[in-house]
């Protein structure tokens, strides 16, 4: 029988410290957002992979994850950037996207991810035009 390692010994009150996490994109990918029938000019699909393969040449500066449904329908395609641990610990809080639904948006977005995203670079214009309100922040009666 193989001798077991022993269990790791932790001071009481001490915190092994998290792993650093890039810059996350989390695209909506339920009932609306990525809907052919709701968008049809849009190669949904297409879309997730393009934004996978330049996660995966990124070489861990971003990463990508879709999502059932993030909530704001009325402005599918709908995405998330989360900030990387860093930019987090600077303030940095997630940036809601809406209306992601061409090549170009596609395109600023990935640009926004390779820069750092949200706490270490500013969106472009266009983005900024993009920015849309979290379900959590609307008013109860506008969701």
């Amino acid at each position: 029988m193989p001798a077991l390692e022993p269990p790791i010994a932790r001071a009481a009150g001490v915190v092994a410290p998290r792993a650093a996490r890039p810059c996350t994109l989390v695209v909506c990918r339920g009932c609306c957002c990525g809907d052919p029938r709701k968008n049809p000019g849009t190669d949904h699909e297409a879309q997730v992979r393009r934004l996978r393969e330049a996660a995966a040449a990124s070489a861990g500066r971003f990463a990508v994850r879709t999502s059932e449904c993030l909530g704001p329908c009325g402005q599918a395609n709908v995405v998330v950037v989360q900030p990387s641990s860093a930019a987090r610990s600077r303030g940095a809080r997630p940036v809601w996207l809406g209306w992601v639904l061409d090549d170009e948006a596609t395109r600023e977005v990935l640009d926004w991810l390779h820069a750092g995203g949200p706490g270490l670079a500013e969106p472009s214009a266009t983005l900024a035009l993009q920015l849309i309100t979290p379900p959590a922040a609307r008013p109860r009666a506008a969701r």
